[in-house]
């Protein structure tokens, strides 16, 4: 009798409120009054549709009503309540949360057939979940490895119905739904000309060109038709010139990496999109402390495919974030990151160190591809990182069978490079010795010509291999299908035949022939020494005319007949006066000035390259007297009086009988 009057006050009262109701039926403390209220309410409503109406339950907490006829849910001749939108509203939130609570579960699920499961397991199918299962099935099938979809995945009746669901009318597909459907299919379809991914696809153009689509699914749908029907179609270019419509600002950051994607699948249209990716890259800035490591992999990625150069702030700023990443890239994840800082020059000194701790804590199990990524990025930014060296030593020591030689070759380069032996080097080359003895043949010729003559750098000579190096066979195939050797092929070769002749006087094999010598090391793109600093030489320069009194007293960037370059050279006669540089008879001792610029330096330290080492000790063994005058002591000087004081304590202290000219 209580529910009988309280259904015809609720008829009655102009005052009530369908969503105080609703109020009370979300209420946390449920009880019997909340179950008999809910139910009678939902009859109340049915029972104001004229004529028979049949009710679909979709949950237990909300029931969403369809009328057979069509006709909406009022009372006849009654004006139709604005509170049941509210009722709507609700509903519809409620069905959005248990779609979105049925994806994060489908991202859970690890297999296909786990996903099938869930998915027959459900009473209704919404469009976006059956489109979210299709989207995770290709996933991990993808991530296995897989170039198509299995023959029990695709006959199995579950997967079926999901592909007749989204396939059988799209029009019907939310915008979600369908490019969703569209992105799960592109990959792993055994036919890009199938049924299912036409009907979809056409149906994205339909309303692509009605410029229905919001920004997310825009993004989507461009990725799927690059693969589908690669970057050059006009699709794609209908995509970007709607996007590039759109308020970059209001982008999600899934919807700018996804536009990176894009952009990066057509780098030859860079310039034709620069203005749009500049305000990206931008926006980007602000993106930055929030991407995971693998989204901030994938947009330093884009970024060297594209070229960004005039993104330095955004590299930058990727870089620093970068750090607290380290532990948790994947293995290609930071072999991408790292070629990114070296195709951009970056360097940063927290980046190196939590490197170094990355490096050092997983020393016997980085994989090989990582380890030869970081020890590229220490050669070519010049990083004399001393923890990674030594961890990359003993990882070669004990662990060398999982190296090819290729990767043995940029393990072992960058040593020379930076002119470091490591603790067990006496082990480290040894073991080297022995894998070249065996697959000597096996490694590729130029790697193999770098390994070797990056050994001669730290003095680890090869001397039981430099016979198969100057041997016409090797020659040819270093040479491969060109018509002649590489100039830093010959270099290299020249400097190895040099070590042997100064170095090695024990070498008794075949030589290098004349016309595989070249006749200075310092040329451009292919130098073997590095050019003087220019504003430090003009520096010792002027000083050296105070010093010795006119500039006929020493010669400038000599090029002697044994291939290097003297930066400056003093010649002594037998009394120790300074002759002039024009002299050649009488000449005593040649005095070597190496006007060393940070150029010729390990990154931020005093530790020479190991170009400069092998020049200098050279350079000793052929008579000269080398002097060094590095930077770092120039910058100390204050005045000009100082740097000449400098300059004489640095030439004549070792030569007490030397004067500056004849009296």
């Amino acid at each position: 009798m209580a529910l009988i009057t309280l259904r015809r006050n609720l008829c009655h009262l102009s005052d009530f409120r369908i969503h105080g109701a609703l109020a009370a039926l979300k209420n946390p403390r449920v009880n019997h009054v909340h179950k008999i209220v809910q139910e009678h309410l939902c009859l109340w409503f049915c029972s104001l549709q004229p004529g028979p109406a049949r009710v679909r339950f979709h949950h237990a907490h909300c029931k969403k009503f369809h009328s057979e006829s069509g006709n909406d849910l009022h009372p006849v001749g009654e004006p139709v309540f604005s509170q049941v939108h509210d009722w709507d509203r609700f509903e519809q939130t409620v069905k959005n949360v248990d779609e979105q609570m049925c994806c994060r579960r489908l991202n859970n699920l690890g297999s296909s057939g786990e996903v099938l499961r869930f998915i027959s397991t459900l009473p209704a199918l919404p469009e976006t979940v059956a489109a979210g299962a299709l989207h995770r099935i290709c996933e991990v099938e993808k991530k296995d490895g897989a170039h198509r979809l299995p023959k029990e995945i695709l006959e199995n009746s579950v997967f079926q119905g999901l592909c007749d669901q989204v396939g059988r009318d799209p029009s019907n597909l939310s915008n979600a739904g369908l490019v969703t459907a569209l992105q799960a299919l592109t990959p792993l379809q055994a036919d890009p000309q199938s049924s299912l991914l036409l009907n979809l696809l056409a149906e994205c153009q339909h309303r692509l060109e009605g410029g229905r689509l919001d920004i997310h699914s825009l993004c989507i749908l461009g990725e799927s038709v690059i693969k589908l029907q690669g970057p050059g179609c006009s699709t794609l270019e209908l995509i970007l010139c709607q996007l590039q419509g759109e308020n970059v600002e209001k982008f999600p950051p899934e919807d700018i990496l996804a536009l990176y994607r894009i952009l990066q699948a057509c780098p030859e249209k860079v310039d034709q999109h620069q203005t749009f990716l500049n305000k990206i890259n931008n926006f980007s800035l602000s993106l930055v402390p929030k991407l995971n490591p693998k989204s901030m992999s994938q947009m330093l990625t884009a970024l060297v495919v594209l070229d960004q150069t005039q993104a330095l702030p955004l590299v930058i700023k990727l870089g620093k974030y970068a750090v607290r990443h380290i532990p948790h890239f994947t293995n290609e994840e930071l072999g991408r990151v790292l070629g990114a800082f070296i195709h951009f020059g970056h360097n940063d000194r927290f980046f190196i160190e939590a490197l170094e701790q990355h490096v050092t804590s997983l020393r016997l199990t980085l994989d090989p591809e990582v380890v030869s990524k970081v020890m590229e990025y220490c050669s070519r930014k010049l990083i004399l990182s001393k923890p990674i060296l030594n961890a990359v030593a003993e990882m070669f020591v004990c662990q060398s069978e999982k190296f090819s030689p290729r990767q043995i070759s940029e393990l072992l380069e960058p040593f020379g490079k930076l002119n470091y032996l490591p603790p067990n080097a006496s082990a480290l080359f040894r073991k080297l010795e022995n894998i070249l003895f065996t697959r000597f043949n096996f490694f590729p010729p130029k790697a193999l010509l770098k390994l070797l003559h990056s050994c001669s750098l730290i003095e680890c000579h090869p001397v039981n291999f430099m016979a198969k190096l100057f041997s016409p066979y090797f020659l040819q195939q270093l040479q491969g299908e060109e018509s002649s050797l590489d100039r830093l092929s010959l270099a290299q070769l020249t400097q190895l035949f040099l070590t042997a002749v100064l170095e090695c006087p024990f070498y008794k094999g075949p030589k290098l022939l004349p016309k595989y010598q070249v006749k200075s090391f310092l040329t451009p793109c292919s130098s073997l020494e590095t050019p003087t600093d220019f504003q430090l030489y003009r520096s010792v320069m002027l000083g050296l005319i105070d010093l010795l009194g006119a500039r006929l007293y020493f010669a400038s960037k000599v090029l002697t007949p044994y291939c290097y370059t003297i930066d400056v050279e003093i010649k002594l006669d037998e009394d120790g006066f300074v002759l002039p540089f024009t002299a050649d008879e009488d000449v005593h001792r040649r005095v070597a000035l190496c006007i060393n610029g940070p150029r010729r330096f390990c990154l931020s330290s005093k530790h020479l390259l190991g170009k400069e080492a092998i020049k200098q000790r050279h350079l000793h063994l052929l008579g000269y007297q080398v002097v060094q005058i590095p930077y770092y002591e120039i910058e100390m000087l204050k005045s000009r009086l100082e740097l000449v004081e400098y300059l004489q304590r640095k030439l004549f202290s070792q030569n007490p009988g030397s004067h500056w000219y004849q009296e």
